[in-house]
């Protein structure tokens, strides 16, 4: 059997982060919780992961800052997909034009709809 894809949940949320936790480690993947942007930038430069659900509204350093700071020191970015509330088209175009795959509204998006992308990718 191949080894469980590895998924990194950025969100500073607790109940959000712990369920996405819960329903993915279901789904049989492997799953680290970084709970702002800093902490992600250090596991994305020590560890690969298949994936990466990042949040937008962090403390110490929010998602646009982390997309910026990969694409700078030019870390390997994972398939990225952004939770936010925040539904600017402008925020959406800008995460996207920095490497993010997809972009969710967290108010609208049921978790289940994120597993099966998490699947997809």
């Amino acid at each position: 059997m191949a080894a469980a894809k590895h998924v990194l949940i950025v969100e500073d949320e607790k109940p959000l982060s712990h369920a996405l936790e819960l329903k993915l480690q279901h789904e049989g993947f492997a799953t680290t919780v970084a709970p702002n942007g800093q902490k992600c930038l250090e596991l994305l430069r020590a560890n690969k992961y298949d994936v990466v659900l990042l949040d937008m509204m962090m403390p110490v350093m929010d998602g646009f800052q982390v997309l910026q700071k990969v694409k700078e020191e030019g870390v390997t970015l994972p398939t990225t997909f952004v939770l936010s509330n925040l539904s600017m088209r402008e925020d959406e175009d800008r995460i996207l034009a920095l490497g993010a795959k997809k972009f969710f509204i967290k108010s609208d998006t049921p978790l289940a709809v994120i597993v099966e992308e998490v699947k997809k990718a």
